[in-house]
């Protein structure tokens, strides 16, 4: 008892009626650059976490000595 393909063609004809071409493929480039952005934001994460205040605390530290 699983989905047949007659029930995905249904539920896909009808997200096209509902929202039309344009609107699904604006959505999906919005989703697109969501993900984009979250992989630089976690990338950037990984970089700061490198040059986290504790690290400069020290840095600072050893150069007023």
């Amino acid at each position: 008892m699983g989905i047949s393909f007659w029930q995905i063609a249904i539920v896909v004809v009808l997200v096209v009626l509902l929202f039309g071409r344009g609107k699904i493929s604006s959505l999906m480039g919005d989703v697109a650059k969501g993900i984009k952005s979250f992989k630089k934001g976690m990338s950037s994460d990984e970089g700061s976490k490198i040059d986290s205040p504790e690290n400069k605390d020290e840095d600072s530290n050893s150069q007023n000595k």
